[in-house]
């Protein structure tokens, strides 16, 4: 039999050597990978790129109220191990997350997988939640929880039907083109010159609108917003089949880079728990031809090409103390200036009088 012949110590260790070698590679190819590489590419569509630093995730890490948080909660907001609280079902509460970093992308796609639950039986729960993209973020109001008069878009999922149930109090019926069934998702873009309409349910000022039964479901619920060469498209998967259904499509919306991605809710007599699992942003990378980048150049203000937004009042600015006191200095001043030469015109013309009479 022949005899085995073993490696020498430095074979030995440079196969060691390989092996250790061969295995960081193939770590850091999968770390680029999951970081820089693309979520997945769809026939005929941009490739997208998950964005970390808008997006958020169990385990929920990065949230909290301090500086350094890339989430904030507000109100009544609260992490959870499997989901973030917007509000409980307790009435007259309100909760909110935002984003602590502007997002500067062109083109961009959130994915918001969300839930909707609770006690209340038909028509008597509330009130619903938002999605945002706004200049200003943490700022408590009326809307969903979020301030009346925003600057940017906002997605209202939509639970409780005011309008329907003032309409029913006053004892007056919808006609059937006009009637609404609810949850109901809307859209709306705001320059910070409209109001929010509660009693009609937002009816005046949305963009566009789809009946979302979303409430209490087992299975879960995902919206998303896809904003792509000035074109706004909304989506939902609520049927439990992995399918994206059209609710909004609208071209023309021309958002401001540089504004905050965020979701609030509210509850008042009525309630529900308003969960968020998690909030996925994509950056959708395509090829623009010259013609498109002069089209799409940067905007200031929000708007909607033919939808005629009421110019927003810019109210001016309070003065500083040293204009003020300019002000009033040199008014007296003049006021000073004006009584000497007063007295000096009198005084001439009672001497011209006096000589009249010698």
């Amino acid at each position: 039999m022949a005899a085995t012949v073993r490696p020498s110590w430095w074979q030995r260790w440079r196969l060691h050597a390989w092996a250790r070698n061969g295995a960081r590679l193939l770590l850091l190819l999968l770390l680029l990978g999951s970081v820089q590489g693309p979520w997945h590419v769809r026939a005929g569509q941009a490739v997208e790129y998950l964005k970390r630093e808008h997006s958020l995730s169990k385990p929920y890490q990065g949230v909290g109220t301090s500086s350094s948080s890339l989430w904030n909660l507000m109100g009544n907001a609260m992490v959870m191990t499997q989901y973030i609280r917007l509000t409980p079902d307790m009435q007259s509460k309100q909760g909110a997350l935002w984003n602590r970093v502007p997002c500067f992308l062109k083109d961009w796609e959130l994915q918001v997988h969300f839930k909707i639950h609770g006690q209340g039986k038909k028509n008597l729960h509330g009130d619903g939640l938002a999605i945002w993209y706004t200049k200003d973020r943490m700022q408590p109001g009326p809307v969903f929880g979020n301030m009346d008069k925003f600057v940017g878009l906002g997605v209202f999922v939509d639970t409780y039907p005011n309008e329907e149930k003032q309409q029913e109090a006053q004892k007056r019926r919808y006609s059937p083109g006009v009637q609404r069934v609810f949850p109901y998702i809307s859209a709306m873009v705001n320059n910070g010159s409209l109001s929010y309409d509660h009693e009609r349910d937002g009816r005046p000022t949305e963009l566009g609108g789809c009946t979302a039964i979303v409430r209490n479901l087992r299975y879960d619920t995902f919206l998303v917003i896809r904003y792509v060469k000035r074109h706004l498209t909304i989506m939902m998967d609520i049927d439990g089949k992995h399918e994206w259904r059209d609710c909004i499509e609208m071209p023309g919306v021309r958002l401001p880079r540089g504004y905050y991605f965020g979701t609030s809710s509210i509850t008042g007599d009525l309630s529900d728990n308003h969960d968020v699992i998690s909030l996925k942003l994509f950056e959708l990378t395509g090829v623009r031809t010259p013609e498109e980048e002069k089209l799409h150049r940067d905007v200031f203000l929000p708007s909607v090409d033919n939808l005629k937004l009421p110019e927003m009042t810019v109210p001016p600015a309070p003065l500083s103390g040293l204009a003020l006191f300019l002000i009033v200095f040199f008014s007296l001043v003049f006021s000073v200036f004006a009584i000497v030469i007063g007295i000096i015109l009198y005084n001439k013309w009672q001497d011209q009088s006096r000589k009249r009479f010698y």
